[in-house]
């Protein structure tokens, strides 16, 4: 019996998905997404379930293995990234069919059924960057993923046409800068598959320099502050379902292949000084995300100011990577806080918007005294803030954990300062939502009651059921951490088949 293809599948189910839901009417597009979703949902658990069973998985497209084809590949890391995303879309895709059918959004027919082609398309370009075997199938997923997030941003027409311009320019220059890097190694070593180029990498002039090149561009492409300026517009103006994928995937695409770099191929170079440059960002971004989410008048746009604190941890990871006591707790830390920031963060975009749907703004001083009638929707908010708060028993609290004790064995006490002091920055902007919406109001003796919009049980429950499997990576962490063991790039080489 012939196996089952998972690793293309991946890519291929959605994009089928996507051709489908652009040929067919308006009102037949949702139904054609929430199938395409479940449809990739379902191929992502198989290829989770065949990894966990059999160890890395390699598939040559059409035939023809590396370097002379084209090889897909998926270790432990891949397949918690691809888990992730699989997670985070599928509520994604159920709060959109409510958001399109009057729970939020102005848009006509027409948006929606661009909505679910552009979506899809984006969900495959997140595959095919988890389970690319090579340095330019790579780039070609990014520009993907790039321009059709571009094309969501713009979907809420005018007021997101100037950030969804820039995060244009923004996605071209970063793979520009990548780009430059690929045809470096390639005019240098000839080869552009990760496994191969990791073995014959060396350290000279090229190989510092495209690596340069290509963590610019990266650094770019993730936001990482003081190249976050794309990002709150570009975030906080798009429709609610988009801003949850942005924020919850689409940044960390760019950080994945970022550590396949620094790890896989690029392993040899002499990084300490960069690391310990790239963390010094993070701390900042930490700092900065943070106080800038608390001055913010509106609900969407602090948390996209929360993205780029968050961020910051990603990258303060990389100064006890850099030492041999703190390397692998650190790299298993930053990659579980990039699964459970996603899962967190997409359920806190999605509540956020439900909340805007239901009140008709996501203006503070719109939310006030309103507490009981966005009730649901805010209680989500709070679930989501516990895990960017780093409390227990979420997911983010054994990220965190991981972070601070590859601290402790690096000897680095800065670090556990950082995160420490980034969780209770959190938990500030979190109770300013909680206040304002409980806050009281005066009310004019002449004033009307305000009318609320009603909005579809699926977007308030989608959001909800999201922020559990936020609290419930801190519950059952183990099987995750464990996954991250199997194959490159923090467990055993290609080929070795590794069972946790």
């Amino acid at each position: 019996m012939t196996p089952v293809p998972w690793l293309s599948a991946v890519v291929l189910v959605p994009l089928a998905g996507a051709l489908l839901a652009g040929v067919v009417s308006a009102k037949r597009a949702t139904v054609v997404g929430l199938c395409a979703s479940l449809a990739t949902f379902a191929t992502c658990g198989g290829l989770l379930w065949r990894l966990w069973s059999q160890g890395p998985q390699t598939e040559p497209v059409g035939g023809w293995s590396a370097p002379l084809g084209i090889e897909l590949y998926a270790d432990g890391f891949s397949a918690l990234m691809l888990a992730m995303v699989a997670l985070v879309a599928i509520f994604v895709s159920l709060f959109s069919a409510g958001y399109f059918r009057g729970g939020g959004s102005r848009r006509t027919d027409r948006h929606e059924g661009f909505f679910w082609s552009l979506w899809l398309v984006v969900w495959a370009s997140l595959n095919g960057i988890f389970v690319s075997g090579d340095l330019f199938n790579l780039y070609v997923c990014m520009e993907l993923m790039g321009l059709g997030s571009v094309a969501l941003i713009a979907l809420a027409g005018p007021i997101a046409l100037r950030a969804a311009m820039r995060y244009l320019l923004v996605t071209i220059s970063g793979s520009l800068l990548y780009l430059l890097g690929v045809a470096l190694v390639y005019g240098g070593w000839g080869r552009l598959d990760l496994v191969i180029l990791g073995d014959v990498m060396e350290a000279t002039w090229a190989s510092e320099v495209a690596l340069a090149m290509m963590t610019v561009g990266l650094v770019l492409k993730t936001a990482l502050v003081p190249l976050h300026f794309w990002l709150p517009a570009a975030h906080a103006n798009a429709p609610a379902p988009v801003s949850a994928v942005l924020s919850a995937l689409v940044v960390k695409a760019s950080f994945f292949i970022l550590v396949r770099l620094w790890i896989d191929v690029f392993g040899v170079l002499d990084t300490e000084r960069a690391s310990m440059g790239l963390a010094t960002l993070g701390a900042i971004a930490i700092f900065w995300g943070s106080i800038q989410a608390l001055r913010q008048q509106r609900l969407k746009m602090l948390v996209a100011y929360s993205t780029v604190a968050q961020i910051g941890y990603l990258f303060v990871a990389f100064l006890p990577a850099a030492t041999v006591a703190g390397a692998e707790v650190a790299w298993h830390g930053a990659a579980y806080f990039a699964i459970a920031h996603g899962c967190a963060k997409g359920a806190m975009f999605l509540s956020a918007g439900a909340i805007a749907a239901r009140v008709g703004s996501d203006r503070f001083a719109d939310l006030r005294a309103k507490g009981g009638k966005i009730a649901f929707p805010l209680f989500t908010f709070a679930v989501a803030g516990i895990g960017l708060m780093g409390l227990p028993p979420s997911g983010g609290y054994t990220a965190k954990w991981l972070l601070l004790t590859a601290a402790a064995r690096a000897e680095q006490p800065l670090v556990a300062i950082v995160v420490t002091v980034g969780g209770l920055l959190a938990a500030l902007y979190v109770f300013k939502v909680i206040y304002y919406a409980f806050a009281h109001r005066r009310v004019e003796p002449d004033e009307q009651p305000e009318a609320s919009a009603e909005i579809p049980h699926v977007m308030n429950w989608a959001a909800f059921l999201l922020a559990l499997v936020s609290v419930g990576l801190g519950l059952w962490s183990a099987v995750p951490v464990a996954l991250l063991d199997v194959g490159l790039p923090f467990g055993a080489p290609l080929g070795v088949g590794l069972k946790p």
